[in-house]
């Protein structure tokens, strides 16, 4: 038995609210705890709480399923969203209870959704975060490619498992072994070792037809027929990984690649401006704010201007002019453009905070009044890199049919790109978002883009 990425997910969240609610319950029956009373007359309560901690659990990461598996992490996480949830349920008493007047019954709350977080995610991790409940894979593939691929999957999901792999180009050389690689099967074996391996899926990763020969065809036939999921590897990376494989894609690419209906969705369309013009005014006010902060952090440990803008190439490859707090010195480019990189020493004390905690972004809302910006999509790139990205990527230049954003899928999901690899794999998070993108995802990246500020993962 095994679950699926989503299924795990929804589980998480199911047993979360499930095991908050009944420990609760159980400390009304078995305490004198009477500030959360479950009963139809007051079921509105428990909605608002169970909505208050799916929120800000995602917020802190309750969800990853990484996290998940990892003790320290996943206490942490409870301990956060518990003090969080409680706090916010608390605090807006016309949704929620009458603030009690004994404080003890605070306590109670706070113990009762903090401990059954607690015991719940222990049980996960001691029971369904173990190996029986992994997805069992067999890869067929080349052996160049094999070792990148194993990993691409086994890192993205940690309860997904490739325990061998069949070479499809007939040789059992492997110079690469992946951590839980367990064997080549020979070319004759892969029905038979299916069935005596607790096999799952059964995932081809191959460009070229010519290595699935009749014998071959006939055996994942076999396996098809006797209810094992057979996969093609592009659209498993993609439900795991949550990017677009497009290193492994041949030049049908559109075959790949269907855009999003929300692109041309009048709706999905009005909703983002929308979203965009609320947002900007929110930032801009709050950005005013902080100006006064800025002003004397700058003038303390940035030593000069406070503003700078910069060419950045927008929807259709436009060039625009981006607006952001300096964070850099003023000679940080004297010798040419180059990546910015985690330690940047061109980046000055005071650009470091701004840059941690995304301050330096606030500017940025003028842009998405302008227009030239959203609120989410790719991060905007500057001419020079875009020239230098394009020449070795292909599709680098698919970005530009939306709007580059504040934030976006590749930034809440990975670091900036400091080299040419780690820009190939935000521009895999990029064209996700362009082929996936609507409002329940928007959500999801703004959810994301609070747990970033408040991790400090800003550059």
């Amino acid at each position: 038995m095994h679950f699926e990425v989503s299924e795990r997910k929804i589980l998480l969240r199911f047993c979360d609210i499930a095991f908050v609610l009944l420990v609760l319950h159980l400390l009304s029956v078995f305490f004198s705890f009477d500030y959360f009373l479950l009963s139809i007359h007051n079921a509105r309560w428990a909605v608002v709480l169970s909505i208050y901690l799916t929120i800000i659990g995602t917020v802190f990461e309750m969800y990853n399923l990484q996290v998940a598996s990892n003790q320290y992490q996943v206490i942490k996480s409870i301990l956060l969203t518990s003090s969080t949830t409680v706090l916010l349920y608390l605090l807006t008493p016309i949704l929620t209870p009458t603030l009690p007047l004994n404080r003890l019954q605070i306590l109670f709350f706070f113990g009762g959704v903090f401990i059954a977080l607690l015991l719940w995610r222990l049980f996960y991790q001691r029971f369904l975060a173990s190996q029986r409940f992994e997805k069992r894979v067999v890869l067929l593939c080349g052996a160049d490619d094999c070792g990148e691929l194993v990993n691409a999957l086994e890192e993205s999901n940690p309860h997904y498992k490739v325990v061998a792999v069949y070479l499809l180009d007939g040789t059992r050389k492997l110079d690469y072994v992946a951590k839980s690689f367990k064997e080549v099967i020979e070319q004759k074996s892969l029905k038979e070792f299916a069935f005596a391996n607790s096999i799952s899926e059964v995932v081809i990763a191959s460009h070229r037809t010519e290595g699935i020969t009749p014998h071959l065809y006939q055996q994942v036939l076999t396996l098809l027929e006797q209810g094992y999921i057979i996969r093609e590897y592009t659209q498993v990376y993609e439900s795991n990984t949550f990017r677009i494989p497009i290193q492994h894609f041949n030049t049908d690419f559109y075959r790949y690649f269907p855009f999003s209906r929300s692109n041309h969705n009048q709706f999905y369309l009005s909703f983002v401006k929308l979203f965009d013009i609320v947002l900007s005014l929110v930032g801009l006010t709050l950005g005013l704010l902080l100006v006064p902060l800025v002003f004397i952090g700058n003038a303390i440990g940035n030593r000069g201007s406070l503003f700078y803008t910069q060419t950045r190439v927008g929807k259709n490859g436009i060039p625009f002019e981006i607006l952001k707090f300096r964070t850099m010195r003023s000679d940080a480019e004297q010798h040419g453009a180059v990546f910015s990189t985690t330690g940047d020493l061109r980046v000055t004390p005071f650009g470091k905070f701004m840059r941690k905690t995304r301050i330096d972004e606030f500017p940025q809302f003028v842009n998405i009044l302008k227009g030239d910006m959203a609120f989410i999509g790719p991060r905007p790139e500057r001419p020079y890199f875009v020239a230098e990205l394009s020449a070795v990527m292909p599709f680098y230049e698919t970005r530009h049919v939306i709007k580059p954003g504040l934030t976006g899928w590749a930034q809440v999901n990975y670091s900036y790109g400091e080299s040419i690899e780690e820009s190939l794999i935000k521009l895999q998070y990029d064209l996700y978002y362009i082929k996936h993108r609507s409002i329940f995802l928007d959500v999801n990246i703004l959810i994301k883009t609070f747990s970033t500020v408040l991790f400090a993962r800003g550059q």
